[in-house]
């Protein structure tokens, strides 16, 4: 298995959700976008936090609160359950491969915001 398999044909047409492991707590997926955003007048407010890295392409996310983030090949981000973000943006070449981490998870700064 290579998370960059098959990446130029999986998100053609729409993203590319793949479940890689499952737990009582946490859910790890792959994410294959190409050029796909969230809907205008929608927003994720997931129930769970999430941990994503960008492992290729760029993307711009942003969220409820107005921060922006920019997001290239080998960034990460922390998102705390029910924080309001929308992925406005993702670059199609190349397509951005995603592999984000569902669950009960915590910041490893406790001083830090998500």
């Amino acid at each position: 298995m290579n998370l960059f398999d098959n990446i130029e044909t999986l998100a053609a047409t729409e993203e590319f959700f793949e479940v890689l492991a499952v737990g009582p707590a946490v859910r790890i997926e792959r994410i294959v976008s190409m050029g796909q955003v969230t809907p205008a007048g929608e927003a994720y407010a997931q129930g769970a936090d999430e941990w994503v890295a960008l492992l290729q392409g760029r993307a711009r996310l942003e969220f409820g609160d107005g921060e922006v983030l920019e997001m290239v090949a080998g960034d990460w981000v922390f998102i705390e359950a029910h924080r309001t973000h929308r992925v406005t943006a993702t670059s199609s070449a190349p397509p951005c491969v995603w592999l984000a981490v569902h669950g009960t998870l915590r910041h490893p700064d406790p001083n830090k915001d998500a």
